[in-house]
């Protein structure tokens, strides 16, 4: 997005990372974020997303790098849905790896992925109005940053503005 060549993952300085936290406060969407390192910690990222103060649950958005973005969704102590955008991203990222092994997906061989392929739950939205043929091609959108997916994501779902409050505060 900068027109900068990625870094890879082990010189990755995190400035295009972020986890994105909404959740429901009476009526309204509140959107805040999580400390950067948790774009590399699954079990940790489940952790603070259980630990978020609203009934209805809350939604992690994790966008890493320029390469894939994870949803995430837990209602109480309970994780109702992970879904990551590209199974391709296991082969570079060990958070990538772990959301396949939460849910039970082998990492695939590398030969035998030729195209971006989104893994999870397809429907982890759709409740709220982004149904499953909505987030696959969005998940597949090659031409579009993990962050725009996410920033359209939270568009649907009627938070945008908080959405890129925070997003904007990163900088």
């Amino acid at each position: 997005m900068t027109g900068l060549e990625p870094l890879e993952p082990d010189e990755d300085d995190g400035a295009r990372d972020f986890v994105a936290v909404a959740y429901r406060e009476e009526e309204y969407w509140d959107v805040d974020l999580f400390p950067v390192a948790l774009t590399h910690d699954l079990h940790g990222l489940l952790h603070a997303l259980r630990q978020q103060p609203s009934i209805s649950g809350a939604i992690g958005f994790v966008s890493v790098d320029d390469d894939f973005f994870m949803i995430v969704r837990v209602s109480g102590r309970d994780v109702s849905s992970v879904f990551l955008s590209d199974v391709t991203a296991a082969l570079e990222w060990p958070v990538a790896r772990a959301a396949l092994e939460y849910l039970d997906i082998d990492v695939p061989d590398e030969e035998a992925l030729d195209q971006v392929l989104p893994a999870g739950d397809l429907s982890i939205l759709a409740d709220l109005g982004v149904d499953e043929m909505e987030l696959g091609a969005l998940a597949g959108a090659i031409d579009l940053y993990p962050d725009q997916v996410l920033a359209s994501i939270a568009e649907r779902l009627g938070f945008a503005s908080s959405f890129q409050r925070a997003v904007d505060s990163l900088s």
